[in-house]
């Protein structure tokens, strides 16, 4: 999905060292910030071809994006922390996502397109005292244009690409009342074909795109006061194919990569809806007062054929509504000595889920059947939090944050059956597997019987750091940093209510020192941090005999590595950026179908990542300037699942197969740019790298294959923007 806003030429193009960001919640530059942060702006989305969440992570180190259902709830990997091998609705990402500092718990929410965005921060590390729960691997903030109070301006924008993909962008701004009240809107809309071709008599390709949101945004300022109000509004929906896999059928059968086999393809369908009211008030020089008030909702209906083959061996349907709100009530303090920020937060959601499993003779050889799964799950969230900056001399501040969280959550509801009949058609429960506590079929069929649990968890977190300037503006910082990620019940528990558990929280201890800052006359801007975690209790499912899923702890994991990121303009027309991550992150103590797998990797956790692109205006035809924007991205192996190569005896496991290689893989842009107009071409993956991007184990669950999702193959195409 394109870009709404039109591209700069690159003479005109801010440094990194120029991007404003409010990660620690007010405005600061990102280089003077003692975090390790990407600030992505709207050019540099567009040059590195990233069109939404799931592309992020070619251009941010050591962050990884995977989902099993496409651009679909997407799973973000940051420094190696990530909900591993879970894949249920119900669990919150350790990589908190917010839209506007608006915590989005639903994971299909957080899949949609980014459009008409100011900014995309990504924080390194965990965020537990501004952020809060569920971000013990770091944040990811989206931030939307919003009026500006002057003026009117737009932008509009139509694409065509292969598959036969149409895209058509836009943005207006207008401003009734100069200074005081401004309006915009911005709409995406992108429809095209499946890519991964499918072989099947009749069948239909996987992967196609049919997306449509819009956003609307409202800014007052009585009189151009201390007031300023902003409010957003925000719909979305995909109705495209599901994501097409490799399951029986695939490459090693004779498939092409780029090809299925597969006689059912179903809809991927999600909603997402959101209103915020951010209301700041300057109650004077020193101190501001912010609420922000949000309630979001959405759905999805994914239907996936997760057979990968021209037969009904297992098909699912994902179906699952959402419904969140949210509080926060912060006050900053800023004066020369001491920047501090106070608050509260209050948020609750709400998910309910009604999945059905079809399995090809699951009751006996030729006779068709499956499960149906049933559950509401509602979690409420409470903190208090305070970090402030003390400016101990000219060079040298002191930071200190601390935040107290009580989570609390309830399953409710939960009910599952095993029940005869094929796909599509009428049902006959046989048995009840939950509640049940012994394997499927042992329990008679009780339509009343329902099953309800509680959990709670709480933690105190915090930040402590350094950070000292040097005469030449380079800023060196050390800090120590703990996060928290909730407790969770385990949605993927429907052949047996033995495995519907409360498991304990995630935490992170963790260790980091930075160094940013220019060079060589603010030619070169850089960025580097090197890091220690010391990580316990992550989430993991364990498939045990039954056959009976569990979510586990895994009672500790350590992690280290490094980053850089750099910007070096040679000349005004010729800009060089690139980053590299170093990662290593191992699992020291975990056991998982009774095999030891301590000093695996950590899933998703690539040791190297690296990036290197340039921009480049080589020649001015037509009064325009002619940019050339290349970006290679390059990762090394990673693994899918906890088991790395291991097999749990007895299974019939191949967890070998679940990996993907080291890869590299090249986006290009060539922008044409006069005036307010801006014709661009692009390819992302232009050498057709064939490659995984997640993997499951079906084997150890008694199927004659794994499930494995390819990714996306080269796509090229041209837009035109014009701004007015």
């Amino acid at each position: 999905m394109a870009q709404t806003a039109t591209p700069a030429p690159a003479e005109a193009a801010s440094s990194v060292d120029d991007i404003v960001v409010t990660a620690q919640r007010r405005t600061q530059v990102l280089l003077e910030v003692p975090l390790a942060i990407s600030a992505l702006n709207t050019e540099t989305l567009t040059n590195k071809g990233v069109t939404n969440s799931a592309n992020l992570a070619t251009a941010v180190p050591n962050l990884q994006v995977s989902s099993p259902y496409g651009n679909t709830q997407p799973n973000f990997s940051l420094r190696g922390i990530s909900v591993a091998n879970e894949y249920n609705a119900n669990q919150a990402s350790p990589v908190g996502v917010y839209i506007d500092d608006v915590y989005i718990a639903s994971r299909t929410s957080q899949g949609m397109g980014l459009f008409d965005l100011d900014r995309v921060e990504v924080l390194r590390g965990p965020q537990g005292t501004l952020f809060g729960r569920n971000t013990t691997g770091g944040a990811i903030n989206f931030i939307t244009m919003r009026p500006d109070l002057s003026g009117t301006e737009g932008r509009v924008e139509a694409g065509y690409a292969n598959f036969n993909t149409v895209s058509a962008q836009g943005a207006v701004e207008f401003t009734p009342v100069e200074n005081e009240f401004g309006v915009r809107a911005a709409v995406n809309y992108v429809k095209g074909d499946g890519w991964l071709k499918n072989l099947a008599p009749n069948g239909r390709d996987a992967n196609s795109v049919d997306t449509l949101q819009g956003r609307l945004s409202l800014r007052w300022k009585p009189k151009d006061g201390p007031v300023d109000v902003n409010l957003r509004a925000y719909a979305g929906r995909d109705r495209g194919a599901q994501a097409g896999i490799h399951g029986l059928y695939g490459p090693s059968s004779g498939t092409g990569f780029f090809e299925i086999n597969e006689n059912r393809v179903g809809d991927n369908k999600t909603d997402a809806w959101g209103v915020a009211l951010n209301i700041a008030a300057e109650l004077s020089p020193t101190l501001t007062v912010t609420s922000i008030t949000s309630k979001d909702g959405g759905k999805q209906d994914l239907q996936q054929a997760a057979d990968g083959a021209p037969l009904d061996i297992l098909d699912i349907n994902w179906k699952s509504d959402f419904d969140q709100f949210s509080q926060e009530l912060r006050l900053n303090y800023d004066t020369d000595k001491i920047h501090a920020v106070f608050g509260g937060f209050y948020g609750e959601d709400e998910i309910t889920t009604d999945n059905l499993f079809n399995i090809g003779s699951a009751l006996a050889p030729g006779v068709n059947g499956g499960f149906f799964q049933h559950y509401r799950q509602k979690r409420k969230s409470w903190a208090v939090f305070a970090q402030s900056d003390f400016v101990l001399t000219p060079k040298l501040t002191a930071t200190a944050g601390i935040r107290y969280t009580k989570d609390d959550g309830q399953y409710r509801d939960g009910f599952a059956y095993l029940f005869g009949g094929n796909i599509g058609g009428p049902v006959t429960p046989i048995a009840s597997t939950v509640p049940c506590p012994t394997p499927a079929g042992t329990c008679a069929y009780d339509p009343a019987a329902r099953y309800n649990i509680d959990g709670e968890s709480d933690a105190v977190t915090g930040r402590l750091a350094l950070a000292y300037s040097f005469d030449n503006g380079v800023l060196a910082y050390a800090s120590y940093s703990r996060g928290y990620r909730s407790g969770a019940f385990n949605g993927g528990g429907y052949t047996s209510s033995a495995g519907i558990t409360y498991i304990e929280p995630e935490q992170v201890n963790a260790y980091e020192a930075g160094l940013k800052g220019r060079f060589f006359d603010n030619r070169l801007t850089l960025s580097s941090a090197v890091f220690y975690y010391d990580y316990s209790n992550q989430q993991v499912q364990d498939l045990r005999a039954g056959p009976v899923s569990f979510l586990v702890n895994a009672p500790k994991s350590e992690v280290y590595g490094g980053e850089v990121e750099f910007g070096y303009r040679a000349t005004p027309d010729f800009k060089l950026n690139g980053s590299f991550g170093y990662l290593d992150a191992t699992y020291k103590d975990l056991t998982l179908q009774g095999v030891d797998l301590s000093g695996n990797d950590l899933p998703f956790a690539p040791k190297v990542t690296a990036q290197l692109g340039f921009d480049w205006t080589f020649a001015h035809p037509g009064g325009g300037a002619l940019t050339l924007s290349p970006t290679v991205s390059y990762f090394s192996r990673q693994y899918f699942s906890p088991f790395n190569e291991k097999n749990a005896p007895g299974t019939g496991q191949v967890n070998a197969e679940l990996q993907q290689g080291a890869y590299a893989k090249v986006n290009a842009s060539l922008s044409w740019v006069r005036d307010d107009l801006t014709v661009r071409a692009f390819v992302n993956n232009a050498f057709e790298e064939k490659t995984y991007s997640y993997g499951l184990d079906l084997r150890g669950a008694g199927f004659p294959f794994n499930f494995l999702v390819p990714a996306a193959p080269r796509t090229y195409g041209l837009t035109i923007s014009k701004a007015f």
